[in-house]
């Protein structure tokens, strides 16, 4: 809040140095109307309202592979296919892995028997000690090694670790596959995420409060939005978000779920519209975010905006009470209401009563909600 304090105040000190400096003197004509770029207050509660491109992903997903190398034998499923937990979904050709097991198991059998005569032999004194310890040795080895091929022989036989859907196959039937390569892509889609980065300056609005039980976060109101589903929204539900910016974009991934739903299809991969309500959470939803722009300083430093008189076309400034700078937007905590239209450029050279007329919307600012999914 200090930080943002002082940029706010960076701001006012900018704006009041522009009032100080030398400026071109307002026409003497009474008629002279200056043209300036306007923006209209919102209320409260839809300066709170924040959207970001969101996609979807599965709320489980694994890369299914072999844990040995071999032929597959038989793959029994196919792309979209549901699959139960335990399933199984493929095999290898199990012929080398056979030889390797009943090779390892003959052995282990002979030095099973050695060592049961060495037992007791031991015991009546026939051979020595270091003999019994080499024959004990020989066969607690043949013994893993029996169990080691019994584990390969297992690792040829690939079972789903969850219920799911089958999102991807790599390889196809009587194919070479290598140990650990991917053959199939499992994803559980019951439950799904919905992940969005957000701006670090919206962040901050979004961090938990640390004195309560449960996160600030899990309180904000989040739904998703299709394109191709009008005035359709479902709920979300907070899951985490990073604490690591990406490099590229300096932006902090949050992650929210939802549940399946049953009057349409959402698959992993989809694209979305995540809304976040902020208006209960931000000075109790009675502030209002206009352009930075808009506020400007007087010779005490105060923060005023010019408010347009939509009647007579004339402006006024009025003192407002700012708070924090959030991109390119900064919170009006008092002085302004909602409907009311101010000057956003063209502030230096405004007088008191000054008539002014509006500049064409396609030269005004960008819209909002683009703006704020910017800022």
């Amino acid at each position: 809040m200090h930080g943002c304090g002082f940029r706010c105040a960076g701001i006012i000190l900018i704006a009041a140095t522009l009032f100080g400096c030398d400026k071109p003197s307002p026409p003497d004509s009474k008629e002279a109307v200056r043209p300036v770029k306007s923006f209209i207050v919102e209320q409260a509660d839809a300066s709170a309202i924040r959207s970001f491109p969101a996609r979807i992903d599965a709320g489980r997903k694994a890369d299914l592979a072999f844990r040995v190398a071999g032929k597959v034998e038989q793959l029994s499923v196919k792309e979209g296919d549901h699959v139960e937990k335990g399933q199984l979904i493929a095999t290898l050709d199990i012929t080398d892995y056979k030889i390797a097991y009943n090779n390892r198991k003959a052995n282990f059998d002979k030095t099973k028997k050695d060592y049961a005569r060495a037992q007791e032999l031991v015991k009546k004194g026939h051979i020595s000690k270091m003999d019994y310890d080499r024959l004990e040795a020989e066969f607690k080895g043949a013994r893993s090694a029996l169990e080691s091929a019994q584990q390969e022989l297992n690792y040829t036989k690939l079972t789903a670790p969850f219920k799911g859907v089958i999102a991807k196959r790599h390889i196809e039937n009587f194919e070479e596959v290598q140990a650990k390569q991917v053959i199939l892509d499992l994803q559980d889609i019951t439950t799904l995420e919905v992940k969005f980065d957000v701006p670090e300056s919206q962040l901050r609005e979004l961090q938990p409060d640390r004195e309560s039980p449960e996160s600030r976060r899990r309180q904000i109101p989040v739904k998703v939005r299709f394109s191709d589903l009008p005035g359709k929204s479902y709920p979300l539900t907070f899951r985490e978000v990073s604490t690591k910016a990406d490099a590229k974009t300096q932006t902090f991934q949050v992650t929210y779920t939802m549940q399946q739903v049953d009057d349409v299809t959402i698959l992993p991969g989809m694209t979305a519209t995540a809304v976040v309500d902020l208006s209960g959470f931000l000075n109790n939803g009675q502030r209002h975010l206009v352009p930075a722009t808009a506020v400007v300083g007087d010779s005490n430093l105060e923060s005023r905006a010019w408010v347009i008189d939509e009647q007579s076309m004339t402006v006024k400034s009025r003192k407002v009470k700012i708070g924090r700078l959030l991109g390119s937007r900064v919170e009006i905590l008092e002085g302004l209401d909602p409907g009311e239209r101010i000057v956003t450029a063209g502030t230096p050279f405004l007088l008191e009563d000054m008539q002014v007329r509006l500049l064409p919307d396609r030269e005004q600012a960008e819209p909002r909600t683009q703006e704020l999914n910017n800022q």
